[in-house]
């Protein structure tokens, strides 16, 4: 610690050595430093306050019926916009600061110097501002603050209708182009249920279920088929071994047994006309029967009519295995018909069966993308109506009111330069450079002001020193150096406390 001390001494006795030129650095610097904020131009700084009122009475009473702009957000944005290129050509408009610029260097310089004095802040409370500007005329600082105030609350007073307008305007166009798209998702649903009809998510388990009641009665039906093929096939080996004709004796079928034949297959084709048509193939094959059974009749009746001693008449068995054999036939006539009925049916279940899933698919993305286009649909109505609302709230009221607190205003004392401050920076620098001067001339050429320093420059042993004898010659001339030393240094302060009067003075004056 001592070392240092005596380390810091030594600088300081060194500088010493150097003092006269450290205070004429001192002066100099001061004289130039003064002279330089004496001659600094006034800024006069011009001013307003505005507060931006968002708390409405409608708010509460419309929130979600209307659209809510983020109005501080706005607020926020337009303070920016404030030293936006296109709001500072016009603030030079209507202040005729661009009448100054001839070329567009000069008009870049302009917008430039204009940008850096405007100044934009918030006023310590909540949608409070304060816009500001510098400039050496107060009344053209005036004019760019009343400017800027203008612009503010005319960007802000139509910032909301040009969006809502805007927001209105987009929505009309989506909402055309989604009502086409549903329209056309319509169509295509509507043509795709005719097409499947029948085949439509939640009716594809019926076609699984008439499909196996198909398959059943197909079967059924070639069982019914085979069974009637069956016993026509020995109904024909029964006529085989009848006689076509008998002795009158043996004939044992009457008229009336035929009648009542025919009543019998007419009151069956009466039950089955509950059921079927007069095309149906046993309605069919009845009438055939009916048709045989009155022809027998007929030709029997004029048998006995030219051999009424009735030698030989046809053999009732056999009329009645040839009637029975004609009922087998068309009985499988008609079995054959209704298996081919069925089988085209099963075919066509089956085709139709596999055809379920791809439908059920395709049907899926359908109403996927039909039930997309219609919520987007919906919700841009709802949008539509919510920002139409907004509009005649926003033409109709006042959703931002503007209070300016503080009009434009210029005080008679300019904002800049701040001469007393600048003046006391500028005496402790050039004080600070004599001090600093001095010190690199002692290290530049550096003198022995005592032993360590000795020591030090030599690297040798220090075996002794002699000590200096002041005389009374020396010590007067060591306190007229002083004397002249103190009178320059304090010289130097009264100047600055002159310059300092001379300031306020002109201040007051001014």
């Amino acid at each position: 610690m001592d070392q240092v001390l005596q380390q810091i001494l030594g600088y300081a006795k060194a500088a010493w050595q150097r003092r006269w030129w450290g205070v004429a650095v001192a002066w100099l610097v001061c004289i130039l430093g003064w002279t330089w904020v004496m001659m600094l131009p006034d800024r006069y700084e011009a001013s307003a306050r505005v507060y931006v009122d968002t708390q409405t009475l409608l708010k509460p009473l419309l929130q979600g019926l209307t659209a809510e702009p983020n109005v501080e957000q706005q607020i926020k944005l337009m303070t920016r916009q404030l030293v936006s290129r296109p709001t500072l050509e016009k603030v030079a408009r209507m202040t005729d600061l661009d009448v100054k610029a001839k070329t567009p260097e000069q008009t870049e310089a302009m917008l430039d110097n204009l940008a850096g004095k405007i100044a934009i802040s918030n006023a310590g409370q909540e949608n409070l501002y304060t816009i500001s500007y510098q400039d050496q005329s107060g009344d053209l600082a005036k004019k760019v603050v009343q400017s800027l105030l203008t612009i503010f609350v005319e960007t802000s007073l139509g910032k909301t209708r040009q969006d809502i307008s805007s927001s209105q305007r987009f929505i009309e166009e989506q909402l055309q182009q989604y009502q086409q798209k549903l329209t056309d998702a319509e169509n295509a649903l509507k043509e795709f249920k005719q097409k499947h009809i029948g085949m439509m998510p939640g009716q594809g388990g019926d076609y699984y279920a008439k499909l196996a009641e198909v398959s059943t009665q197909l079967r059924q039906a070639q069982l019914d088929q085979r069974e009637a093929i069956n016993r026509r096939n020995q109904l024909k080996q029964q006529l085989i071994d009848e006689e076509p004709e008998l002795v009158a004796a043996a004939a044992s079928m009457t008229d009336g047994e035929i009648d009542s034949r025919i009543q019998a297959l007419q009151k069956q084709m009466d039950q089955l006309r509950l059921q079927y048509t007069d095309l149906h193939p046993d309605i069919q094959a009845n009438k055939r029967l009916v048709e045989k059974l009155e022809a027998q009749k007929k030709a029997d009746m004029a048998a006995r009519k030219a051999d009424p001693a009735g030698t030989k008449i046809q053999n009732p068995v056999y009329q009645q295995l040839t009637i029975a054999i004609a009922e087998a036939d068309a009985t499988v006539a008609s079995l054959q018909a209704r298996v081919g009925e069925y089988q085209r049916r099963y075919t066509e279940l089956r085709s139709a069966s596999n055809m379920v899933p791809q439908v059920e698919q395709e049907y899926t993305q359908l109403m996927r993308d039909y039930d997309v286009y219609r919520q987007n649909y919906d919700a841009l109505l709802k949008r539509r109506e919510s920002v139409s609302m907004s509009g005649e709230v926003e033409s109709k009221t006042d959703t931002v009111d503007f209070r300016v607190i503080d009009p434009p205003f210029v005080p008679s004392q300019p904002a800049w330069p701040n001469r007393p401050l600048l003046l006391s920076l500028v005496t402790l620098g050039a004080l600070g450079a004599g001090v600093a001067v001095a010190f690199l001339l002692s290290q530049l050429r550096r003198t022995v002001t005592d032993r360590r320093v000795l020591r030090e420059l030599t690297g040798l042993p220090l075996l002794g020193a002699v000590s200096r004898v002041e005389t009374d010659e020396t010590r007067r001339r060591k306190r007229k150096g002083l004397l002249t030393y103190l009178a320059a240094l304090g010289s130097l302060i009264a100047a600055y406390g002159g310059v300092m009067i001379l300031q306020l003075v002109m201040s007051r004056a001014g």
